[in-house]
């Protein structure tokens, strides 16, 4: 066993998701002749963007040791902002609506920083609150767009793909660059790794959980509004559950729950295999509670797998 954990700790480029991500596009190739079609892999790339952008906020609140249950309500509070202002102005309409997700995420990162309450119990508390907002300004109805260049936006392309994916594929690697190539992400790292030894460095750590509270507040907002262009509407439980596919992708892409370890393209791995999976076996025609079972079995698997390689290291976290 000792040999084994140095194997992988030693190969930290090497990411196990992505070695299941291409186990499972051969397997899907094999299994349906239209899987591997333009259309299908662009429609996956569509259909994981609203989660991928939440993953990549929640990589950054994970790896800094702390979690974001919020993310789901604030993007269905976003969508319906964006859709039901928008006879005020386009413009108007999308600012408000990420406006409204960067004050939720500094109100979360706020009362975690002063308080010392933790993550989990506050921003499930802003997930039920919120929720509950949404349903005060929907009236419980639903809202549809009446700017149809909005809708057409959705739907839009640059050449053959989406730019829907476009938008996703960029926003990762600027988070990825931010997170491997800033002294903000360094710090990340520090905080959730050892926030004690932070503090004696001088890293203002409160400082630190706001922006990651904040920048996932942001990344929740982004995808409602551009789940919303996509429908062309907005439901009062737009992006109900959408928390825990977030953080299955999150920790299938190795960041630990624990803080301090993580990366932006073991998410982006972490998003696609639950992607390729959904897609894979609808074309397969197997029935959607099926996948839920499977993802379920494989994120137990990784973390009882991690658990045993990383047993004599691994310290709990609390900030």
């Amino acid at each position: 066993m000792t040999s084994l954990k140095g194997f992988f700790r030693g190969k930290t480029a090497i990411q196990p998701i992505w070695i299941f991500v291409i186990a499972i596009f051969i397997f899907f190739s094999f299994m349906s002749e239209y899987f591997l079609s333009l259309s299908n892999i662009t429609n996956i790339l569509v259909q994981t963007s609203t989660i991928g952008l939440l993953a990549l906020g929640m990589t950054y609140v994970m790896i800094n040791g702390n979690i974001d249950l919020s993310v789901g309500a604030t993007l269905g509070l976003a969508a319906s902002l964006v859709v039901g202002i928008q006879p005020l102005g386009l413009t108007v309409a999308v600012l408000a609506a990420l406006a409204a997700g960067i004050v939720i995420g500094a109100i979360n990162g706020l009362i975690v920083w002063k308080t010392g309450v933790n993550a989990f119990i506050v921003t499930l508390g802003a997930m039920i609150g919120v929720r509950g907002l949404i349903f005060l300004y929907t009236q419980e109805q639903s809202f549809y767009a009446t700017n149809f260049a909005f809708a057409d936006f959705g739907a839009s392309t640059i050449g053959p793909i989406p730019v829907l994916a476009i938008i996703f594929l960029l926003c990762t690697l600027v988070m990825h660059l931010v997170l491997t190539r800033t002294g903000h992400g360094r710090n990340t790292f520090a905080v959730g790794g050892n926030p004690e030894a932070s503090i004696d460095a001088g890293i203002r750590l409160g400082r630190h959980m706001m922006i990651n509270f904040i920048i996932v507040g942001f990344f929740a907002a982004l995808a409602g509004v551009l789940l919303a262009s996509q429908m062309g509407a907005a439901t009062p439980n737009l992006g109900r559950d959408y928390e825990l596919w977030t953080i299955t992708a999150v920790v299938l892409g190795g960041t630990k729950l624990t803080g301090g370890y993580g990366s932006i393209t073991g998410t982006l791995g972490g998003v696609l295999a639950i992607g390729i999976l959904r897609n894979g076996m609808n074309m397969m025609q197997v029935p959607a509670f099926y996948v839920l079972v499977i993802l379920g079995a494989i994120l137990i698997s990784v973390l009882i797998i991690d658990k045993k390689l990383n047993a004599p290291s691994t310290k709990e976290v609390r900030i």
